[in-house]
């Protein structure tokens, strides 16, 4: 971290750093991951005294990561076919004649 930064932006790091080692990444790529997202950070915020035009312009690394996270199945929730294939791997009985919403209720979702 460069000098002067804030304890926010020390937490921040420490707290990118420790989830990209539990990921797996090796620490040097976890200590590079973690820089590059608080440096960028930093930027929008105007902390950083330069600044590039993609990291002001670009969208921020939180929200990046919000959109990453999560259920990736969109507004209307998990398709029929990716609740059958759940229900499938959970051997329960009468999968194939089961609409979305049974399999739903079936699945505990």
């Amino acid at each position: 971290m460069p000098r002067g930064s804030s304890p926010k932006r020390e937490r921040q790091y420490e707290h990118i750093k420790d989830s990209a080692r539990e990921r797996g990444e090796s620490e040097r790529r976890a200590k590079e991951i973690a820089s590059r997202t608080v440096n960028k950070e930093r930027a929008r915020s105007g902390e950083a005294r330069t600044a590039s035009r993609t990291s002001v312009q670009d969208m921020s690394s939180s929200r990046r990561g919000g959109k990453r996270s999560g259920n990736r199945s969109g507004p209307g929730g998990p398709t029929r076919d990716q609740l059958y294939n759940e229900a499938r791997q959970r051997n329960i009985k009468g999968r194939s004649h089961m609409s979305k919403e049974e399999l739903s209720k079936a699945l505990g979702h």
